[in-house]
């Protein structure tokens, strides 16, 4: 079930970073899915007519992990949890928990179940969420939400939250955005081959994709509050049905990553670990040398990107200043500043984790020559 805002600042996501490589099995785009039954233990989510969300979501992940493994051989099936259970002892913690599980799977995909639930009795129908902001009339007006569990989505009240946040989506565009986007219509498009009534695909600022270090959706198979929905969804027809629509859609989405793969190359994908805000600054370090941008394709930690160009010994820049190097790629936001130019993404990785604690939302990049490659 969605709901609304948390109040708290952000959580450390994961470190992890995951590419789309090569499945094992050349025949699937996708090696790990990850399945993600909403709730569990002492959060029972939405709760009509003698039944939780929390069981109705469980029983249809361990139906769609079951056709994975049937009919997808090669491809690995990890879930959050596969029984009845809390994986922390808060709602915050529970969800940063989700996340980890999948980073550490090194999950190629994200499948989030949930079930939605309104104050009126007739709303109905089927909706798949990305991370992404939608709307403030949107946010604010769906009547589809209810107050309770509203930890599960981020508070952009605070300004130097959102911040962090809106340039975390901004780079999805060059990273898991259009993967995402493309499993959510491929799971709305089968579930209207159903004959589900189709709510479309949505951005919603939730904190469990803000995490997840890879593709991902979240989906809402119905409303329990709908006296029919919920007979839908509580029937063994009903669940064997949906299941089948988000197992279709799952190898919809690795045939399509498959295609993009033989068509342009191996995508490489670099997520922007969100990070918590961060301390007072710490005093300027000495200067370092910073290495001259090298040639042919390496890697390096971006800090900032602008619309127009901005000089090197800026205040913008922080305890950086005078050690950047500038580059450019397409879009709007077309100058990029980077600092710890590396040969490889691993001496990167060793250098991120003392950026962060000036730049939170610093992230790896490929670059070839004097350009951001996607």
């Amino acid at each position: 079930m969605r709901v609304r805002y948390f109040t708290i600042l952000l959580a450390l996501a994961a470190t992890v970073r995951t590419h789309l490589a090569p499945a094992q099995n050349t025949s699937c785009g996708v090696r790990v899915v990850v399945i993600d039954p909403g709730h569990g233990g002492d959060d029972p989510g939405a709760h009509y007519f003698g039944t939780d969300e929390k069981t109705l979501t469980l029983k249809v992940a361990l139906k769609l992990g079951k056709l994975i493994e049937e009919g997808m051989p090669g491809v690995k099936v990890v879930y959050t949890r596969t029984t009845d259970k809390a994986l922390a002892p808060t709602k915050i913690e529970d969800l940063q928990a989700r996340a980890d599980i999948a980073n550490k799977a090194g999950g190629d995909l994200f499948v989030s179940i949930h079930v939605n639930a309104a104050r009126e009795s007739a709303a109905r129908g089927v909706e798949t969420l990305v991370m992404g902001e939608s709307p403030k009339e949107q946010r604010y007006n769906e009547e589809a939400l209810y107050e309770n569990n509203r930890d599960d989505l981020i508070d952009m009240s605070d300004e130097r939250t959102a911040a962090i946040v809106r340039a975390y989506i901004q780079n999805l565009q060059f990273t898991y955005g259009e993967y995402s986007l493309a499993m959510a219509r491929f799971i709305q498009n089968n579930y209207v081959k159903t004959g589900r009534h189709n709510r479309g695909v949505k951005p919603q600022l939730l904190r469990v994709l803000y995490a997840t270090d890879m593709p991902g959706v979240l989906t809402e198979i119905g409303f329990l509050s709908n006296p029919k929905e919920a007979v839908y969804l509580k029937s063994e027809a009903g669940q064997q049905e949906i299941a089948r629509s988000l197992f279709t859609a799952v190898k919809n989405y690795s045939d399509y990553v498959l295609e993009t793969r033989r068509a342009g190359g191996e995508p490489v994908v670099e997520k922007p670990a969100p990070k918590p805000l961060p301390a007072p600054a710490a005093p300027e370090p000495a200067a370092q040398e910073q290495p001259e941008k090298k040639g042919g394709v390496h890697f390096a930690v971006q800090i900032l990107s602008s619309k127009k160009k901005v000089a090197p010994d800026s205040s913008e820049f922080k305890n950086y200043r005078g050690r950047v190097s500038e580059y450019t790629a397409d879009g709007e936001y077309r100058y990029k500043y980077c600092v710890c130019i590396s040969d490889t993404k691993a001496q990167a990785q060793q250098q991120i984790e003392e950026v962060r604690k000036t730049f939170p939302g610093a992230f790896i990049v490929r670059c070839k020559g004097d350009k951001i490659a996607k």
